[in-house]
């Protein structure tokens, strides 16, 4: 069986990018070790029992990837957030200070808002439709 394991997201730094995922989006720290070259290796991933991909945060080293913070899509919903309460995530979200770009909607498909990380890179929260 193959499934994805990390996807990387390139972020400013990795201190305020962990208070972010952990803090506001209640991820959990599953791994930071530094690394030899005083870069750092830094896993967060959505706290429950799914397995599921998590994210490694990578501190931009150039340029390009500064450039490349907070729009790695395109300006797309490019990371998908799902939930099994969609009213209550949504609240502590925005308790915690989460920027959410539309009203919660619901499509046939589930329950769904987008709302932007702290660098602006585009997320949606869904709770799937049951069935």
């Amino acid at each position: 069986m193959s499934r994805i394991a990390l996807v990387a997201l390139v972020v400013d730094d990795y201190d305020e990018a962990i208070r972010f995922y952990t803090g506001a989006l209640g991820f959990r720290l599953a791994e930071d070790t530094p690394r030899p070259d005083g870069s750092r290796w830094v896993v967060v991933e959505p706290d429950g029992p799914a397995p599921g991909a998590a994210l490694l945060l990578a501190r931009a080293k150039n340029e390009t990837e500064r450039s490349r913070i907070g729009d790695q899509t395109g300006g797309r919903v490019g990371f998908f957030l799902h939930t099994d309460d969609f009213a209550r995530d949504h609240a502590r979200m925005r308790a915690a200070g989460v920027r959410f770009l539309e009203e919660p909607r619901h499509e046939p498909y589930g329950s769904v808002a987008v709302f932007q990380d702290l660098y602006g890179n585009r997320w949606d929260l869904l709770q799937p439709a049951a069935g």
